[in-house]
């Protein structure tokens, strides 16, 4: 067994906490957003390939070079999410000290059909585990917080709870303090705040 010592090198700030979605990757509770890398083309690609490779008689030339190249638009995805997910967590890792996730639960989105292939499309769990190891390699403090707590069901200013909202609803005014809230941003601050 090799024992790494981590990599101490300074943060530029305390904390950060991330509010993972669909429309942009992640948001962070200072205001930054990280659009992610968009596979609608490459999904378009593969799905029109897929139905030639249904069309086509079994043990074909044709057949076998359609599915060789289903195979590399798949690879191509997957290393342009693993380049977008390494250079995202380098980033907020070297950059902050604490790094707050939401822990999502991606095996219960998945459910929802249409939403399902965008979801597994993002990497959410990768992230999650790049951040994991990433910060231990640097010193940092890495936390999880419970994937029930209403991040985005609550005022970040004044706390007050407004109760579920739908996913279409992309900005919010608390009808307590009157502050007006992007939905992620204001998810993003009270995962800050999550035990």
């Amino acid at each position: 067994m090799v024992e790494i010592e981590p990599i101490h090198n300074e943060a530029k700030n305390q904390s950060i906490s991330i509010d993972l979605g669909i429309k942009t990757f992640a948001v962070m509770s200072d205001g930054t957003k990280a659009e992610g890398p968009k596979y609608s083309a490459l999904d378009r690609k593969i799905r029109k390939l897929q139905k030639k490779l249904a069309r086509q008689p079994k043990d074909s030339k044709h057949r076998n070079l359609t599915r060789i190249r289903i195979a590399k638009l798949h690879n191509q995805i997957a290393d342009t999410r693993k380049d977008f997910l390494h250079k995202l967590s380098t980033k907020v890792v070297s950059e902050n000290q604490a790094i707050i996730l939401e822990d999502l639960n991606v095996s219960e989105m998945v459910k929802n059909r249409k939403l399902a292939l965008v979801i597994s499309l993002q990497g959410w769990r990768e992230f999650r585990t790049f951040c994991e190891a990433k910060s231990e390699k640097f010193g940092r403090d890495f936390r999880a917080i419970n994937r029930w707590e209403p991040t985005s069901q609550i005022c970040s200013e004044c706390e007050y709870k407004w109760g579920k909202l739908d996913l279409k609803v992309r900005s919010v005014r608390c009808f307590n303090c009157g502050a007006e809230h992007d939905r992620d941003e204001n998810a993003a601050k009270n995962t800050a705040h999550c035990k």
